[in-house]
């Protein structure tokens, strides 16, 4: 399922093959069809993702059928992040996509530490699709917790964040502590490979 999932992809975004898929690091397929669906159907202007891959091909060459939109991807890995970019730039896409290297750094959110992307180098735009999917979940417990408080001010009015990885235990929590936090949010939860959680703003 995985391979022909893949596949299509591939085919209806005109991605040349074959493209890079791991299958520990990378997201799952069924993944990878719901955020190409949302983007290829609701055309986000400012996309971010919290780490790059497989992902942000698939999302920059759906912003390049839709002749709109950017994706900018945090990497803390500066060996990822240039892989990422050398896939992008042999697929024709860096027109519709960059990645930022940006290491973890200490943040402090309601008097806890955590590790999280350096997001200076971000652009202050908008973001209408947030698609999270780092930092990996054994660095930190709550690993992806910090996402909504750090970005929720450069969230666009009626953005969409989607949670990869959400059948885990942490993500659940962190899913809850969002709610708690951001009661606006509206969830949507979806069958999949490894769990997706859906918010809409």
């Amino acid at each position: 399922m995985t391979e022909a999932t893949l596949s299509s992809l591939c085919q209806r975004l005109r991605l040349e093959m074959p493209v890079a898929y791991d299958p520990i690091w990378s997201a799952a397929a069924d993944f990878l069809h719901l955020i190409v669906e949302h983007c290829l159907t609701h055309r986000p202007q400012h996309i971010v993702e919290c780490s790059s891959g497989i992902s942000t091909l698939m999302l920059a060459a759906a912003c390049r059928l839709n002749g709109c939109g950017q994706v900018v991807s945090l990497e803390n890995g500066a060996e990822f992040a240039a892989s990422t970019h050398g896939q992008l730039r042999a697929q024709g896409l860096t027109e519709q996509a960059r990645v930022i290297h940006a290491p973890l750094l200490p943040v402090d959110i309601h008097n806890k530490g955590y590790e999280w992307y350096d997001i200076s180098a971000l652009p202050r735009q908008p973001i209408d699709m947030l698609v999270i999917d780092g930092p990996p979940g054994f660095l930190q417990p709550l690993s992806r917790y910090p996402a909504l408080p750090l970005l929720w001010s450069y969230l666009a009015q009626q953005a969409t964040l989607f949670l990869d990885d959400a059948a885990r235990p942490d993500e659940q929590e962190i899913v809850r502590l969002w709610l708690e936090e951001f009661p606006g949010l509206q969830r949507q939860e979806f069958s999949s490979e490894r769990g997706c959680v859906r918010l809409l703003r």
